[in-house]
């Protein structure tokens, strides 16, 4: 019994791949969609440059080739990814755990995805990341800090794609931010222990980024204000550890013996100075009063509970994406610098 087999003229068209690799080629798509390879690039990057008869015969293209995966076509055709880029220092830290979990929450509510991305506090990797992720052709993008390169600011300018900062704020430069006040917060510290009667407080630094660099002249304004030395403390560009904290408190009990507080840049450190002052048998707070910063969910439950500065992690992500999707509606914010606070936990560690 014979069978007949019936086949479209352009199914019969041999499809030629990569002789290296076996894969379709962006060329084989620009002959399929009729098009350049040039223009199949420059659809790939930033859809809206071409026009939408192209990008819906290349979207249709790279479909039936498999170049790409749906999603991208998608994207081709309707000129918007429904993905955004965002950059944090550190996936390993709960502190933007926490935020990433605002943001998912808040993206969700309006269909789109995100790309996650650890700069390692360095800012070259921080551009290196938003090089490649506009190669997928972000919707927008949530950026970690003020501090981006000026390179990268022209970089994003370039391409039109929109941007949010979280975690601190720059009300003078029009950027829209979402965060607090980190200066602010390390003053409360300083004006807390002072009013508590301490006299010879010091400052705990780990990593040294620009916003524990920012706590840290917060705390040190604070205490010049009320005629007492700033310059008793120990920084280090290491990451912050519990085990950090440990040796940290013994560098500066070793530099001034008469240190009787201490404000450790966030909770991990500040744990790590609990658990030596209790293997030094220094008393908390009676000896040595200890505050940390981020409110992490253990600070509270630590034996003594540890003053902290409770910082609203989630609320930045989620408000810095509902930012976003207002400036992707093009919708002006009510304003570009949205400053959450902090709090400032008082607990029996001082």
């Amino acid at each position: 019994m014979n069978a007949i087999v019936t086949m479209t003229s352009q199914e019969l068209k041999p499809q030629r791949h990569s002789r290296a690799s076996g894969r379709v080629t962006i060329v084989d798509v620009a002959r399929l969609a009729r098009v350049s390879p040039m223009t199949v690039s420059r659809a790939l990057k930033t859809p809206a440059l071409v026009q939408l008869e192209a990008r819906d015969r290349i979207a249709a293209a790279i479909k039936q080739l498999g170049y790409v995966p749906n999603q991208a076509a998608s994207t081709l055709a309707s000129a918007k990814s429904q993905v955004i880029g965002v950059i944090v220092p550190s996936l390993s830290n709960s502190v933007f755990v926490d935020t990433l979990t605002g943001i998912r929450d808040s993206l969700n509510q309006h269909g789109y995805k995100f790309l996650i991305g650890e700069s390692s506090y360095s800012p070259e990797k921080e551009s290196q990341l938003i090089s490649t992720y506009l190669a997928h052709a972000p919707d927008g993008f949530l950026l970690s800090g003020i501090e981006q390169q000026d390179a990268l600011r022209e970089q994003l300018a370039t391409h039109n794609v929109p941007a949010v900062r979280m975690f601190d704020l720059n009300p003078e430069n029009g950027e829209v931010t979402v965060g607090f006040s980190h200066e602010e917060a390390g003053y409360s510290i300083a004006r807390h222990l002072i009013e508590r009667g301490y006299r010879q407080p010091g400052f705990l630094g780990a990593q040294l980024d620009p916003r524990m660099m920012k706590r840290r002249h917060g705390f040190r304004k604070a205490l010049s204000e009320a005629g007492i030395n700033p310059d008793i403390e120990v920084l280090t560009p290491a990451p912050s550890t519990v085990e950090l904290g440990t040796k940290m408190l013994g560098q500066i009990l070793q530099q001034t013996p008469a240190c009787d507080a201490v404000f450790c840049c966030n909770d991990d450190l500040a744990l790590g100075v609990l658990f030596e002052c209790q293997r030094r048998g220094l008393s908390v707070p009676g000896q040595m009063a200890i505050a940390g910063f981020n409110d992490l969910p253990w600070s509270a439950f630590a034996n003594p509970g540890i003053t902290t500065i409770v910082t609203p992690r989630y609320d930045i992500g989620f408000t810095a994406a509902q930012l976003l999707i207002k400036l992707l509606r093009h919708e002006t914010p009510e304003t570009t610098s949205v400053d959450l606070g902090f709090k400032l936990a008082i607990r029996s560690s001082t």
